[in-house]
């Protein structure tokens, strides 16, 4: 799942496991940013946000790379923390209240209750929090046959193993000249991470692009450098734009095994490696943040195009980024399987519960009676069906 579950550690602090990260244009607001960050996957109805944690999205400037197909990360961060107090009472009634608080580049900070369905607004600024349905959607089950059988296993009509789930969102809308500064586009690379507050902050768990912890790096079975290595939770204390060096060969073994995994589940090779045995998107993936462009308008099912036009060395035409709706399953399968212009791959999955919308916070209403979290878990950690013999 893009980032639901990614790695041991975070199942026992489901506030801190960053289930997703968009960012993309404003459909209604042109010139407008927006940022998603979805946290505690299969939320019940009375989680809340942890009054520990910092809950932080991360820009930075990037450009293509002129020698190489990677971007350059320019050393300028802009910021936006989230931290939440502990929930009190309002007089008269039993439900508790949250406040947040937003911390913008300049320092300035905005409050706002946590649940209030009209958006808080600050100069350059519109934001929510709160309860929301889960907008992501994949065949899980096509995904763990797949790396059991080491072929394509997606079936059409397949179930979304995340129908009627919630989370914890985080919606911000930026006015980047206004927050950022005039120079801080077009290109962006956005992160999303969960810190401890206090003095010195711990990264707990990060996320850029979908997919990558939970499809491209959760495999151990083909990595035969470190076959024994659960890598996801040292990945998940790195700093997304400056890996560090001691860990960073075991970051590549791993992608260079599972993305040569990848590219044999059709039986034919795409993606061949070079002199050194290094998969030729290992060095795009390692850098994992998502790069959207603001100065283009918003369009759906647009993520990945920026990192494929780079491939092909030709311009983007879209906002790149990620936007709920986005099926970027099919998208990672058919990048990784069938090349930068290959025949699209589908698992057979093709929205969630019910589709975001086109306005402000983007994110439908929470579902009142979500499914448990022990059968969350009991679904997820089932064994893959054996496929049915050939008459």
């Amino acid at each position: 799942m893009a980032d639901h579950f990614s790695g041991p550690r975070i199942l026992f602090d489901p506030a801190s496991d960053v289930a997703d990260v968009f960012a993309f244009p404003s459909p209604d607001r042109p010139g407008c940013l927006v940022l998603v960050l979805d946290v505690f996957p299969a939320a019940a109805p009375t989680s809340l946000f942890s009054d520990a944690i910092t809950y932080r999205f991360r820009i930075r400037p990037v450009a293509r790379a002129t020698e190489r197909a990677a971007f350059t990360v320019g050393e300028t961060e802009y910021g936006l923390d989230f931290t939440f107090a502990a929930p009190g009472r309002i007089p008269g009634s039993d439900e508790p209240v949250q406040i947040g608080t937003c911390t913008t580049p300049s320092g300035e900070q905005v409050l706002f209750q946590v649940g209030h369905e009209a958006p808080t607004e600050a100069e350059g600024l519109r934001i929510f929090a709160g309860p929301r349905l889960d907008p992501f959607f994949i065949d899980l089950a096509g995904v763990l046959a797949a790396d059991a059988t080491q072929k394509l296993a997606f079936r059409p009509g397949a179930d979304n193993v995340l129908e009627g789930m919630n989370v914890l969102s985080i919606v911000v809308e930026v006015d980047p000249e206004v927050v950022f500064g005039l120079d801080c586009g077009p290109l962006l690379g956005v992160v999303g991470e969960t810190v401890t507050s206090g003095g010195r902050p711990v990264r707990l768990e990060r996320m850029g692009r979908p997919e990558i912890k939970n499809v491209v790096l959760a495999s151990k079975s083909h990595d035969p450098v470190n076959s024994d290595l659960e890598i996801r939770d040292l990945y998940n204390e790195e700093d997304a734009f400056a890996v560090r060096p001691d860990y960073a060969g075991a970051y590549r073994a791993r992608f260079d095994a599972n993305l040569a995994f990848f590219d044999r589940l059709d039986g034919e090779l795409v993606w061949p490696p070079d002199d050194r045995g290094a998969h030729p998107l290992t060095e795009l993936l390692l850098a994992d943040f998502l790069v959207v462009d603001v100065s283009k308008p918003f369009s759906e099912d647009s993520c990945f195009e920026i990192e494929t036009a780079l491939l092909a060395g030709r311009p983007h035409t879209t906002c790149g980024g990620r936007a709920p709706n986005d099926d970027i399953v099919d998208t990672l399968y058919t990048l990784l399987v069938g090349g930068v212009d290959g025949p699209r791959i589908s698992d057979g999955v093709d929205q969630a519960t019910r589709p975001a919308t086109h306005t402000f916070p983007y994110l439908v209403a929470p579902n009142p009676n979500p499914p448990d979290l022990m059968t969350v878990m009991t679904t997820l950690l089932a064994p893959p069906e054996p496929e049915e013999e050939a008459a």
